[in-house]
């Protein structure tokens, strides 16, 4: 089936390269002998089956004269400027293996890793679950308490290998919080698995199960939630990215009768980092909401944080 540009577009943002030259061939309806024979006329000699090896992600080109081929595809398919090169060379959300974006380790971002990895390595999960964000909306809800009362997201996710068929989401509670009363909710195209957690960490990770096992490349779309109130007041609110790329929506709403006096946007390159990019936020009248879109994320922590007094 012919992909569509706007699919083109969201994979040479996201990568990995081979899926992004993939899916320009497809779009472009370009087969791969008409390749070759474009490449001929701008004096780059490039055989059909590299052609083949690199988009299925079997090969990868590294030496200088691969990578001028690399560049002349990009006039040859009316790609951006750079934007497959730019997937090769790691500095975009794609990476720089070729088959999964870049990456960082929970213990760089979350100051409870050690319980998190424990609890990962429990469930006999990997770190590289073979996923990673091609969008996600998530809405916090802050309860007349000033309490963490829930939380719901809508996910899509790109493998960036064959055979995934789950998602690990991870919940942090706040001070106090007692993850074994903490409510799941698997919602749409998928359905709850194991549930782990570490009470003295007020860490809990449950297993979202697909309803099929995705290819490399395939995007998956699932909804899923979490109701604590569990924890004492809440302050912030900071989502971790082990992978870049991809869209994050965060919004935050507080219940009227527990109203901030201050809200900002935040972003840290780890736990321990300094809070950098802070930028006031407005609270809505009616729905007392405050939001924040980021666009292109990188590994990291993107967050909100607000004032009571």
């Amino acid at each position: 089936m012919r992909q569509t540009e706007t699919e083109l577009t969201q994979v040479l943002h996201t990568g990995p390269f081979h899926l992004a030259l993939r899916t320009a061939l497809s779009v472009r309806g370009l087969p791969l002998h008409r390749v070759q024979h474009h490449l001929a006329h701008r004096g780059v000699k490039l055989g059909v089956t590299s052609l083949s090896y690199w988009q299925q992600g079997v090969r990868r080109p590294r030496r200088p004269e691969s990578l001028r081929a690399v560049r002349a595809l990009e006039d040859v398919l009316a790609l951006p400027d750079d934007s497959l090169l730019r997937l090769l060379r790691g500095d975009g959300p794609g990476g720089s293996d070729g088959e999964r974006p870049a990456a960082r380790s929970y213990r760089s971002l979350l100051e409870s890793s050690g319980a998190v990895e424990r609890l990962l390595a429990a469930m006999e999960s990997p770190v590289d679950g073979g996923l990673h964000t091609v969008d996600h909306q998530e809405r916090v809800r802050i309860g007349a308490r000033r309490e963490l009362a829930g939380r719901t997201s809508l996910h899509v996710v790109r493998a960036h290998r064959d055979g995934a068929d789950r998602y690990l989401a991870i919940h942090r509670g706040d001070r106090g919080c007692a993850p074994a009363r903490i409510g799941v909710r698997a919602g749409e195209n998928c359905r709850t698995g194991r549930v782990r957690w570490d009470a003295d960490a007020g860490v809990l990770v449950a297993e979202l199960l697909f309803d099929t096992r995705l290819r490399s490349g395939e995007t998956y779309v699932f909804g899923y939630g979490f109701e604590d109130g569990t924890g004492g007041p809440s302050d912030e609110y900071v989502r971790g990215f082990t992978f870049g790329g991809g869209q994050y929506v965060l919004q935050v709403g507080f219940d009227a009768a527990a109203l901030p006096v201050r809200c900002r946007r935040f972003e840290q390159s780890s736990a321990g980092a300094a809070r950098a990019a802070r930028r006031d936020l407005t609270l809505t009248g009616l729905h007392r909401t405050v939001h924040v879109v980021e666009e292109g994320v990188r590994p990291g922590l993107v967050g909100i944080d607000w004032d009571w007094e």
